[in-house]
């Protein structure tokens, strides 16, 4: 099994490497964009990670402040925002489960592949893990705000189907119980070579799928990506 938790603090470079070839087609922004246009906004986002969705948001928004326990990730995207040469953003350590953010301090709060790590990594309390990160989201937001998670739906499959039980369940419990809608969207990956694919499928998915790439000589990988989201006013 990967162990994703090593790998956030240990080899956050290569976690870059990977997931600057997601989304290709650039539909992740298209989608965020159809649920709440960003432009002028104060954005909270947990679970940063290398700072995906906050450089994708900067340009456009009034602030963004943005939270992962891992300071080896966050390091990574203060390196990208710098570049960009933007002044609207800050990069705070902080847990998903204990957020140090402000109440009613943000128009959005998004999360991008975070809170489904809960599933594995507290298969006995993760449900009150998701509980619990959903109510600092709800803390955040102000009164018309909106609340948007991102979360695979599988990689190397055309159509979504949740990569575990868990995660299944995970997703149910926000539709059914938590009051999200849901859409998905392909979020491809495009590698330059197939040596580059199997590298880095290898290193974050592991061999089953790393064997696959190579067999099916995948320098473009499926990879589909659910979208949760509610208004707090609604």
């Amino acid at each position: 099994m990967v162990d994703y938790q090593s790998i956030y603090m240990n080899r956050a470079a290569d976690y870059e490497r990977l997931i600057a070839r997601e989304d290709y087609q650039g539909n992740i922004l298209r989608a965020l964009q159809a649920i709440r246009p960003f432009e002028g906004l104060d954005v909270v986002e947990l679970g940063a990670g290398t700072g995906r969705l906050t450089c994708m948001l900067a340009p456009l928004v009034n602030s963004i402040r943005a939270y992962d326990i891992a300071q080896p990730m966050l390091a990574i995207a203060e390196q990208k925002l710098r570049a960009m040469k933007r002044d609207n953003w800050q990069l705070v350590v902080g847990d998903n489960l204990a957020l140090p953010a402000d109440d009613d301090s943000a128009d959005v709060a998004v999360a991008g592949w975070s809170f489904g790590h809960s599933t594995a990594w507290n298969e006995s309390g993760w449900r009150d893990d998701i509980r619990t990160a959903v109510g600092h989201i709800k803390r955040v937001l102000r009164s018309d705000g909106v609340a948007i998670i991102l979360e695979t739906m599988g990689t190397g499959t055309e159509s979504p189907a949740p990569p575990s039980e868990n995660l299944a369940a995970y997703y149910k419990l926000l539709e059914d119980e938590l009051g999200f809608a849901y859409k998905w969207i392909r979020t491809d990956y495009q590698f330059e070579s197939l040596r580059e694919a199997e590298e880095l499928t290898r290193f974050f998915f592991g061999d089953e799928l790393a064997d696959q790439v190579v067999a099916n000589e995948w320098i473009i990988l499926p990879e589909c990506t659910g979208i949760w989201w509610f208004t707090s006013a609604s």
